[in-house]
């Protein structure tokens, strides 16, 4: 079971609102000055501060692959008439005033479209932490797509994340990880890219148009086939198309590799002996019983000898001519 660093918050505008983070344990200093010590500090880790966007550093790995689409200007506008209503998590920085987001990215990128502060958490986190944080108030607020989830393990796994952390972010066993793994190790980047993050797409399509890949160029297929599309039709939509047209071409070149041929052998009077029969896969000799009933007899019973000796005839001729 992954282990969740937050409980289940409530949702509101599809966005999860995380609980105040509990306030770090310290040894109590004796009498009044000790529990006053101790309320300002639970006072300090719970609240919520006011930060100005500019010393927010848009960091970390990418959990989503649209950040700047329709949906932010949407966020934006409904900011602007409500108010700011989930906080972000941010992390102190390396640099002083400075910090770095947790989660919160469209949130972030919507305050500074409005203007004025960002409501912020702030936690003092490593990364294992931040990145748990990360992709579990990802998972609660808005369900990535697949290919989101598997842009992000690749990326986590590059970065040096162990196993565990990388599950424990997004709620998969140690079989998903490498489920998503095995496609996205396939796709090159800039077809994902050309696509997009097509939720409603699950492992078995993406695995499908994965391998395609090996008969045929994605990236190609994809740029001619989306550039007689609208540029805002969905991503779920771009993907059927992309996959649709990446079939097409594989079944032409195969047919084109691998005609079907078929001549009928007749003997000198001209009467048929056999219908002989080529394709991509095999090269058959069909007797009809009706027509060559004796003869078919005998080809059942001396069919294996006469195989024999066409192939010794076969490899001779192919020895005394190299």
């Amino acid at each position: 079971m992954a282990r969740n660093i937050f409980n289940q918050p409530p949702k509101e505008n599809t966005e999860a609102t995380p609980p105040p983070p509990a306030p770090a344990k310290s040894s109590k200093l004796p009498g009044s000055v000790g529990g006053l010590r101790d309320s300002l500090r639970e006072i300090t880790a719970n609240s919520i501060r006011d930060i100005d966007p500019d010393q927010i550093d848009m960091d970390g790995l990418r959990d989503r692959l649209v950040l700047e689409d329709n949906s932010i200007g949407e966020l934006a506008e409904s900011i602007r008439k409500h108010g700011q209503q989930v906080p972000i998590m941010v992390r102190p920085s390396d640099q002083p005033e400075r910090y770095r987001v947790v989660y919160g990215r469209r949130r972030l990128a919507a305050i500074r479209k409005v203007g004025g502060t960002v409501k912020a958490i702030v936690r003092t986190l490593d990364d294992d932490a931040s990145l748990i944080a990360q992709g579990q108030e990802n998972n609660l607020r808005l369900d990535p797509s697949f290919i989101e989830k598997a842009i992000f393990i690749k990326e986590m796994q590059e970065a040096g994340y162990k196993p565990g952390v990388i599950q424990d972010a997004l709620g998969l066993t140690r079989q998903g990880v490498s489920n998503h793994r095995v496609v996205i190790e396939q796709l090159p980047d800039e077809l994902i890219r050309l696509i997009g993050p097509a939720h409603g797409i699950g492992r078995r399509q993406w695995g499908d148009l994965a391998a395609l890949s090996q008969k045929t160029s994605l990236v190609d297929t994809a740029r001619e086939t989306l550039s007689l599309v609208k540029n805002d039709t969905p991503s779920f939509e771009r993907f059927q198309s992309v996959f649709d047209a990446a079939s097409s071409k594989v079944r032409g070149v195969a047919k084109r590799k691998s005609p079907s041929q078929s001549r009928v052998v007749k003997d000198e009077s001209g009467a048929p002996l056999a219908t002989f029969a080529i394709d991509g896969r095999s090269v058959a000799i069909k007797i009809t019983r009706k027509d060559n009933p004796e003869f078919g007899q005998w080809v059942e019973e001396n069919a294996e000898a006469m195989l024999r000796q066409i192939f010794d005839k076969w490899r001779n001729e192919r020895g005394s001519g190299s």
